[in-house]
């Protein structure tokens, strides 16, 4: 077989450029010619966790040739995914997140879980294949679920997640909490990112029903700095719209220590945000208290919400 890219999804967050190293790492164990590939800058959490366990970042792609072997580490819709995909071979999906309508030629391997992080799937594939986890990857496997997690304070968070990441630490040689925490708090450093940025971190497209809209996130550990400067976001939010050709614009700022998110959203329709959370949406924000996940507790509710406009 030639070389094999594994790659997860556009504007890549933590679980995506640590899951795609670390599959490769495993890959690379089992004799295939894997290569970590990423779609996006590597963001400051995703760096803090590279930095502290000496691991270059994957290398950056724009796009894949016709027949190139291709694997997908926590994702699997094609709007996500790495452009001219349709033409490369798909071998491999290890993902956490809903079925996105990929077709495939061929069968392919497919291991989904209803997990917290990819990087939870991986570390048990590590273990079930009998092959040795060195402590660089457990670091960015642990680095991955602590995200993902946001330290087991998210809903999506199972004794899975919890499993591995007190097994992983062990092996990386750190404190989970200690370590877990000053990630968290170097990824919720904002302050040279413009609004433009900040309206794209960690982004991802969806359809809902008619509607295509891109929902970002961003996690701190106060919201009063990034909500003093919402006009701008909303601008930058609007241009994005408008040069992407999506219909709604949606940025998560997520309170790390509140257990919260404030909604920030632009574009039409207004009353799919008001169905899906039963909230006053006229303006351009809602509080939504212990929200803390776009995979469990944004995308359902606004898919079953378009379903029904």
């Amino acid at each position: 077989m030639s070389k094999v890219f594994i790659t997860g999804h556009k504007n890549p967050d933590t679980d995506s450029i640590c899951s795609a190293l670390s599959y490769a790492a495993l890959k690379q164990a089992q004799g295939v010619e894997a290569v970590a590939v990423r779609l996006g800058e590597v963001g400051k959490e995703a760096q803090y966790a590279l930095d502290y366990f000496q691991v270059e970042a994957p290398e950056l792609i724009a796009s894949v040739e016709e027949k190139q072997a291709v694997m997908l580490v926590d994702h699997n819709e094609p709007a996500q995914s790495v452009d001219g995909l349709d033409k490369a071979e798909l071998l491999e999906i290890v993902d956490h997140h809903r079925l996105g309508g990929l077709n495939t030629a061929n069968p392919i391997f497919v291991h989904i879980e209803p997990v917290g992080c990819t990087a939870t799937i991986i570390t048990k594939m590590f273990d079930c294949q009998k092959v040795e986890l060195p402590k660089k990857i457990a670091g960015l496997l642990l680095s991955a679920i602590v995200s993902d997690t946001v330290l087991f304070k998210s809903p999506t968070c199972t004794e899975q997640d919890k499993a591995a990441a007190e097994k992983l630490a062990v092996i990386a040689g750190v404190n989970l909490k200690e370590y877990g925490m000053a990630m968290l708090k170097a990824g919720a450093d904002l302050g040279d990112l413009t609004p433009a940025q900040i309206a794209k971190t960690d982004s991802k497209p969806f359809s809902f029903g008619k509607y295509k809209a891109i929902v970002a996130q961003i996690s701190v550990m106060d919201t009063a700095d990034i909500l003093a400067k919402k006009a701008e976001l909303v601008a930058a939010m609007q241009e994005l719209c408008q040069n992407e050709g999506y219909d709604m614009s949606l940025l998560m700022v997520t309170d790390i220590m509140e257990e919260s998110t404030e909604l920030v959203f632009v574009g039409e329709p207004k009353q799919l945000i008001a169905d899906a959370f039963g909230k006053d949406a006229s303006g351009d924000s809602i509080y939504l208290p212990g929200v803390m996940s776009r995979k469990k507790q944004i995308v359902p509710q606004l898919t079953e919400a378009a379903a029904k406009l």
